[in-house]
């Protein structure tokens, strides 16, 4: 495709999105027409809503949740090399439950994220689907930096890989280091796997979860993130 067909397809996409239509948009325009110009979609002005305020930013950051949603899922597929194709429906239903409505989407805007790995390029359409939702995301390569980033500010939620060079359990020696100081700050283990055995130790040793699945991790943040904002909303009553 070359540039103006592009500009024009994204036109049309953003005329057209609706309650029901737009998720399904956003997988159209993944698998047919490929990583470039997904990433134009996402990133364009030209995807706009008529809609005012809070509506307005709601309804472009569900567009751009799922559109990077898409993103990482093909991203993880092809890094496993399953040949396993992205259920756009699946992903639009994950994005609804994630953000119902305004409120939901208003309850998570502006919570504050550390997110801890090594190799920050792997999730970096996992990231670009959290921040559409207004979450202001930090990032740390190592523990050490880690845990002086939490002592030195407040963070609503961490998500940590496991392994790092020199600790293959890096996760959880954060983790543990985090509850021995008291410190509860929510976090979720975002590795390799999601079997239930390591589900149940990332429980055990503190954890929100455990997972290998982007839709899953989104869906862990958010509902984190909107219990906590509850949780401090109650406490100031």
């Amino acid at each position: 495709m070359n540039p103006d067909q592009v500009n024009e397809l994204i036109s049309a996409v953003g005329g057209l999105l609706n309650a029901i239509l737009w998720p399904t948009l956003v997988g159209i325009v993944a698998f047919r027409f490929g990583p470039a110009v997904m990433r134009k979609f996402i990133e364009s002005d030209q995807v706009t809503f008529k809609a005012g305020g809070l509506e307005a930013s709601f309804l472009q950051g569900k567009v751009q949740l799922a559109a990077n949603l898409v993103a990482a899922v093909n991203d993880k597929s092809a890094g496993a090399q399953s040949g396993s194709e992205v259920d756009a429906k699946d992903i639009a239903d994950d994005v609804e439950h994630a953000i119902p409505d305004v409120s939901a989407f208003e309850r998570i805007r502006g919570s504050r994220l550390l997110w801890v790995d090594d190799r920050p390029g792997n999730n970096f359409y996992e990231r670009r689907a959290l921040e559409a939702l207004g979450i202001h995301i930090e990032t740390s390569l190592d523990t050490d930096d880690a845990l002086q980033q939490l002592q030195a500010r407040h963070y609503d939620l961490v998500i940590s890989d496991m392994g790092r060079p020199g600790d293959s359990r890096a996760g959880y020696t954060l983790l543990d280091a985090l509850r021995q100081a008291s410190d509860r700050t929510p976090l979720v283990i975002y590795a390799g796997s999601r079997t239930p055995e390591h589900v149940r130790e990332a429980q055990s040793h503190g954890a929100v979860g455990c997972t290998n699945s982007p839709q899953e991790l989104i869906l862990l943040a958010t509902a984190t993130l909107s219990a906590r904002h509850e949780t401090w909303a109650t406490r100031r009553r």
